[in-house]
């Protein structure tokens, strides 16, 4: 259990540390933007090859044992996991700098939210502690959960040191919360701008249902035609 506790010390601290405090900007200016990049890019692949590893081997102590039926709510919020995972990497990243120029529209997923990839993450990794009930794996994913829901403002709060003037027009139109600027009435949902997305956001889903039990041992509901 030691080694997972290191581990996810290393990478919170690369990616809070770091990446989301002032020791960042002395990286940059000593070693340039692509050098810090790089490190950074090689840092985190090994960090999470030690996290992954260190929690293959903890030893298992079970906290409690998830229902079924809290566990198909968990299958359920998959799904809109995965089509903001899909949606992240279909649209077009808007930076607060755009605000103002052709790049500025607020579009698809982003009206949703403007971390959608971070919300997928965070909250794959809340259905999984709460599904595994393991010590484990309450550290292994509640590492994930910790680093995407802190991460979010500390993106923002670079964003708008970046460009001050243009920042409040962006974040007046998107939100953190997903659905919050929605809510607010400072956006609106338009399905068409995700007509690709929600398709194959639906496709990863039943393909990672498929796939779950095959590839990581572990169903994730007792399917009752499956003997």
């Amino acid at each position: 259990m030691s080694a997972l506790i290191a581990a996810s010390l290393i990478w919170l601290g690369l990616h809070l540390g770091v990446a989301g405090s002032p020791l960042r900007g002395t990286l940059v200016a000593r070693l340039g933007e692509g050098g810090y990049r790089g490190l950074f890019v090689l840092a985190s692949l090994a960090s999470i090859a030690f996290l992954i590893d260190a929690f293959e081997h903890a030893p298992r102590s079970v906290w409690w044992v998830a229902p079924q039926g809290l566990r198909w709510i968990l299958v359920l919020l998959m799904l809109p996991a995965c089509m903001w995972l899909v949606a992240s990497l279909t649209t077009i990243s808007v930076k607060p700098e755009d605000a103002g120029t052709r790049r500025s529209e607020v579009r698809g997923v982003l009206r949703i939210t403007r971390h959608p990839m971070l919300w997928s993450i965070a909250l794959w990794a809340m259905v999984h502690i709460l599904g595994n009930g393991e010590r484990a794996a309450t550290l292994f994913f509640g590492t994930f959960l910790v680093t995407t829901l802190a991460g979010m403002p500390s993106i923002d709060r670079k964003a708008a040191a970046r460009a001050p003037q243009t920042w409040e027009k962006f974040a007046a139109e998107t939100s953190i919360l997903p659905y919050g600027a929605i809510l607010a009435g400072r956006n609106r949902l338009v399905l068409r701008e995700l007509a690709w997305t929600l398709p194959l956001g639906l496709l990863l889903w039943l393909v990672l249902l498929w796939a779950h039990q095959r590839v990581f041992g572990v169903a994730p509901v007792a399917w009752p035609w499956v003997h």
